[in-house]
């Protein structure tokens, strides 16, 4: 029997008191989120799971209002599936998610997914996860005839398609896929890899052709066979469990199956962390800066320990690569704390690569809450990194929601252990992102600057912004999916709609879209806004109105109106129409449509409000930048 915190070891191990720690939580006359929080961040091992998932369901409600994102997910699969529900809900929470299933019945993958009477197509998922063997794919067994191998694979990656074609046109919903383990016990041993005809060597073809040749814009692969691979092939297969009830895997590792899946989900959802918080004695070098000094901390080639710690620098730095924004939180003098960084040669990071320094005897709590207000970012998004069990226990204890991995006191695991915990999951990558810890950085440098400027008019002309303005376009279809999933705290209306979607809305007449870039004195701010308006002939109304908060306060709001409501005129209309639906993050946006001169027209379920704009009366302002507007539908551009 292998432990959980063996396969999940960045988590605490669950109290020992369990049941009674859920129980307490269950009968408490209002949500105690920290709790939950608390007793999600644990190695649960699967019957933990099941009654976590009890626990879940039962606050679906509250838990979703304190948002976490709720996930309706359909489950298709050629072996026993019993067990994955309650491990995918029991984990979710984990990933900031609420997730319910809808399972189809055993063995009836096809069915289930193109025929449109089923119960999964009815179900309104917001996706479905494929999860099937190399038995039912044809790859199980060896193929050593001319042919036999590549046709074999093209009949697997052909079943995937149909698949991918049924949940996308049939159901409507994402497609999850999944890559194969490798089998633990070789054919024709070191030689498997080179015969094509071996099943290692097919199924390494399949997952190769899955992710290349099926998997397209917008849909999900969980990399099940690195992650196989990477616990151990022996110790994932069960072929017991799978003669006697085919189950895929060993129960014991189903808790890793959903935390890859649940990981990629939150993904998906925009709940994928966004910024790395650095500790620094013992975390990035060794030893105490301020009691050792520059010569005597453990950094760099040479010794085993100096070593580590630049291991887990550049991991640092790989991710900062990768768009992971860096932050510094120590308690040290600032003057100390920034010594290495200035002054020893063997370290790779360096102060230009950290977003938000913050060094002084301040407790870490209150510190990560001021790291995230800089950043213009949610404690949520944060990962804590600190080899101090102490400052660890604090940071759980005072801020839940930060992820905080407990790493033990070998730095040479921490990298490793850092980087299989899944918190800076990505389903796609961009130039955008990219560039993402530099536009961080670069906000923390505007702040920086705004300080010495008294006048607001004055701080904004000396920007020299300028907003550049597209309809939805393939190059940015990505991009803008990513926001839309993700945006949470400027998002008047927070519907989500998937990559499929906002390249169907491109074509769409009846839609006014716009993507919104923005750059100024310090950088470019990539792309910074999203806009759907629906048209009518005498209203057009917003769909959605989402905005990146690094630019609040720089009038760009009032800019998109004045774009829409020129674009809205010039096709005829009279008036424009706003909703604002409240979100437990988004109540910042609240008097958005006040503040930009629209009349309030009524309320709807919820608390939603509705809001309307006489285009007649509308007159728009001049703004503090340059507005190059490439919509197409509008007057010439409104400038500066």
């Amino acid at each position: 029997m292998v432990g959980t915190r063996d396969i999940l070891p960045w988590l605490l191990a669950p109290p020992a008191e369990f049941r009674a720690a859920a129980k307490a939580i269950e009968a408490a006359d209002t949500l105690d989120l920290a709790a939950v929080r608390r007793l999600a961040a644990t190695a649960m091992d699967i019957d933990q799971l099941r009654r976590f998932a009890k626990l879940a369901a039962t606050l679906a409600d509250p838990l979703a209002k304190a948002g976490f994102t709720p996930v309706k997910l359909g489950l298709v699969g050629s072996h026993t599936l019993d067990y994955v529900p309650d491990a995918l809900c029991g984990t979710a929470p984990r990933h900031g998610l609420v997730v319910t299933t809808v399972r189809a019945d055993y063995g009836q993958v096809v069915q289930a997914v193109l025929d449109p009477a089923s119960p999964l197509a009815t179900a309104n998922c917001d996706a479905v996860l494929v999860s099937l063997d190399p038995q039912i794919l044809g790859l199980a067994r060896v193929r050593l005839d001319d042919g036999a191998a590549a046709a074999a694979v093209d009949g697997a990656i052909a079943q995937m398609q149909t698949l991918r074609d049924g949940i996308r046109n049939v159901i409507g919903a994402v497609p999850v896929f999944q890559t194969i383990p490798l089998p633990s016990d070789p054919l024709f041993g070191g030689l498997d890899a080179r015969l094509p005809g071996s099943p290692r060597a097919m199924i390494e073809n399949f997952n190769r052709r899955l992710m290349q040749d099926v998997v397209g814009s917008g849909d999900l692969i969980v990399d099940i066979a690195f992650a196989a691979a990477q616990f151990g092939l022996d110790r994932w297969h069960d072929p017991r469990g799978w003669h006697n009830a085919k189950l895929p895997f060993s129960l014991d590792v189903a808790p890793l199956h959903a935390d890859h899946v649940c990981r990629v989900l939150a993904a998906l959802k925009g709940k994928a962390r966004k910024c790395l918080v650095l500790d620094l004695d013992n975390t990035l070098w060794g030893g105490v800066i301020g009691d050792d000094g520059l010569e005597g901390i453990k950094l760099g080639q040479g010794n085993a320990m100096g070593e580590a710690f630049l291991a887990i620098q550049n991991l640092a730095l790989d991710l900062r690569s990768r768009g992971v924004i860096l932050a510094v939180c120590s308690k040290n003098e600032d003057a100390n704390a920034r010594l290495p960084f200035r002054g020893h040669h063997d370290m790779v990071l360096k102060e230009e690569h950290i977003a938000a320094f913050v060094a002084n005897w301040t407790d870490k709590p209150t510190n990560l809450r001021n790291i995230a207000a800089t950043l213009n970012i949610g404690t949520d998004a944060l990962v804590f990194l600190d080899d101090n069990p102490a400052e660890r226990e604090i940071v759980r204890r005072e801020l839940p929601e930060v992820a905080v991995p407990e790493v033990g006191d070998d730095p040479s695991l921490y990298p490793g252990l850092l980087a299989r915990a899944g918190y800076f999951e990505a389903i796609a990558f961009a130039d955008e992102d990219r560039a993402r810890a530099d536009m961080y950085q670069a906000n923390a440098a505007r702040l920086e600057a705004s300080a010495s400027i008294t006048n607001i008019d004055d701080y904004l002309d000396s920007l020299d912004m300028v907003m550049t303005v597209r309809p939805f376009d393939a190059q940015g279809r990505s991009r803008i999916a990513q926001l839309i999933n993700k945006s949470n705290q400027f998002n008047l209306t927070t519907r989500r709609y998937s990559e499929a979607d906002v390249g169907a809305f491109e074509a769409d007449p009846a839609k006014f879209t716009m993507q919104i870039r923005l750059t100024d004195t310090f950088g470019d701010n990539g792309m910074i806004a999203v806009i759907i308006f629906d048209k009518g002939a005498q209203l057009w109304s917003c769909d959605s109105w989402l905005m990146s908060c690094r630019v609040l306060g720089r009038r760009v709001e009032e800019a998109v109106l004045a774009i829409v409501a020129k674009a809205a005129k010039a096709a005829g209309a009279t008036a424009l129409a706003g909703t604002y639906i409240p979100t437990p993050k988004n109540g910042l946006v609240e008097k958005h449509f006040e503040k930009l001169g629209f009349a309030k027209a009524g309320e709807g379920d919820d608390g939603a409000t509705l809001w309307t704009l006489d285009l007649a009366s509308y007159e728009a302002p001049a703004f503090p930048m340059v507005i190059e507007d490439l919509t197409g539908e509008s007057a010439p551009a409104v400038t500066a």
